[in-house]
């Protein structure tokens, strides 16, 4: 994920000012100056007077349509108590996230579905192991938990393998148990998408593990136990937040 340097910046003028149209490129070169290698996804008007609000690898930042300032960091919209820097995430997660197929994901599904969430583990991370220890109760509870990898180490890493192990066993869901119990896995290798979901996680922005993310592309966290996620799924679908 790319990390720029802080900024200090004064904002008063610029929040005042009449809104215009973007430079595209004042823009692009603004964000080139900074980091000749960033891929650039998309450039939009910002809810700022006379700003852009940029994406790039899963982050959101904004730069001044005169490609003289940046700001990172969140914007709030003041009246309406909303993080409007968050929602722009939480929509390129969901579309992000919905091009990941059902063949894609190693489903632990509850028998009464209320909540599904998407879950970026690590097999050797402390809290994954511990989010995975209490998959009945997540289960029992109403939430499906559809796993992606994010080895955190990274791409032909240890962590990675046994990924790939796991993916590759004829029985995922118990390879996925055993894993997070610290058995050791036959090492396996086949067609799978563990690079691609680690691309995936980098892209929206997931810098931890466990990262969980509902439907609509909100993170509602990292480790959180079964009956508190229900109350954050529950109080998401009463107030859309």
């Amino acid at each position: 994920m790319i990390r720029f340097a802080a900024l200090s910046l004064a904002l008063a003028g610029s929040l005042s000012a009449t809104s215009v149209h973007a430079d595209e490129a004042s823009v692009r070169a603004a964000i080139k100056t900074l980091v000749p290698n960033a891929a650039i996804e998309s450039i939009a008007d910002a809810a700022m007077p006379g700003y852009s609000e940029v994406m790039i690898g899963g982050s959101v930042v904004y730069v001044s349509n005169d490609g003289k300032y940046l700001i990172q960091g969140s914007v709030y919209d003041i009246a309406n108590k909303a993080d409007l820097t968050e929602q722009r995430r939480a929509t390129t997660r969901k579309t992000e996230l919905a091009k990941v197929t059902a063949d894609k994901r190693i489903r632990f599904k509850a028998k009464e579905e209320k909540f599904r969430v998407t879950v970026f583990t690590d097999i050797d991370c402390g809290y994954c192991r511990k989010l995975h220890q209490e998959m009945a109760q997540y289960n029992d509870l109403g939430i499906t938990v559809d796993y992606l990898f994010f080895p955190r180490a990274g791409l032909n890493s240890e962590s990675f393998n046994k990924a790939v192990s796991v993916w590759c066993a004829a029985d995922k869901l118990a390879a996925m148990t055993d894993a997070k119990n610290g058995k050791d896995l036959p090492a396996k290798t086949c067609a799978n998408p563990i690079a691609d979901d680690y691309a995936l996680g980098q892209k929206v922005g997931v810098n931890g593990t466990p990262a969980i993310f509902t439907d609509d592309g909100t993170q509602v966290g990292g480790y959180v136990p079964a009956a508190s996620l229900l109350e954050r799924l529950n109080s998401k679908q009463t107030t859309g937040r």
